[in-house]
C-alpha cells in the first residue's frame, strides 16, 4: 500500500557527501591563486567571497537546467549557508550579529545571481561590466573581460556535462585560463 502523505514528505536531496564533494570543488576552484594573481580579484575575505558566489552561481545556474536538481541546489545553497556561518564564528563575530550578516550574505548572493543571469542574456560585455562591478569593485575592466570569458568557459563545460555527471560530482570546472579563450 502506498501511504497516502508521501506528497508531504521533502524531495529526495543528493546524499551528504555528494553536497560535500561538490561543495569542496566551487571552493577549490574559488581559491585558484591565479584568480588573485593574474585576473585582478582582490586576496580579501570580500574577494574571496565574491569568487565563490560566482562558482556557485555557474552551478546553480546549470543545475536548473537539470531534472531533478532542485534537492541537490537547495542543499548546496544551504551548505553555502552554512559555511558562511562557520566563518563567520571563526572570525569571532557575535551570535547577535551573524544573522544580520547572513542576511547580507543572502542579499549579495541573490543579487549577484540577478546581475549575472541578466548580463548573461544580454550578451556582449554585459557580464564583464558585472563581473568588473561585483568582484573587482569598479576597476579592471581587463581583467573582467578575462574573468568573464572564464565564466563563459566554465558555463559552456557544465552544460557539456550530463546529468548524472552533475549530480554525482563527477565534472570539473575549466582551468582559470584556458589557452583557448580570449576575452
Amino acid at each position: 500500500m502506498v501511504w497516502p502523505f508521501n506528497h508531504f514528505r521533502k524531495p529526495r536531496q543528493a546524499p551528504r557527501g555528494t553536497i560535500e564533494a561538490i561543495y569542496g570543488m566551487i571552493v577549490a576552484q574559488a581559491r585558484e591563486p591565479i584568480f588573485y594573481r593574474d585576473l585582478g580579484v582582490p586576496d580579501t575575505v570580500d574577494g574571496r567571497f565574491d569568487l565563490l558566489l560566482l562558482h556557485l552561481w555557474l552551478l546553480l545556474r546549470r543545475l536548473r537546467a537539470a531534472e531533478g536538481a532542485t534537492g541537490l541546489s537547495q542543499a548546496l545553497f544551504d551548505r553555502f549557508c552554512e559555511d558562511m556561518d562557520d566563518n563567520l564564528r571563526e572570525m569571532g563575530i557575535g551570535d547577535q550579529t551573524v544573522p544580520k550578516r547572513m542576511r547580507a550574505f543572502g542579499e549579495a548572493f541573490y543579487g549577484r545571481v540577478q546581475a549575472y543571469d541578466q548580463a548573461v542574456e544580454a550578451g556582449g560585455e554585459a557580464l564583464a561590466a558585472a563581473i568588473c562591478k561585483n568582484i573587482l569593485n569598479g576597476t579592471g575592466i581587463d581583467h573582467a573581460r578575462r574573468l568573464a570569458a572564464y565564466a563563459r568557459a566554465a558555463d559552456a563545460d557544465l552544460a557539456r556535462a550530463d546529468e548524472a555527471t552533475l549530480l554525482c560530482a563527477s565534472f570539473k570546472f575549466p582551468p582559470a585560463l584556458p589557452e583557448d579563450v580570449t576575452p
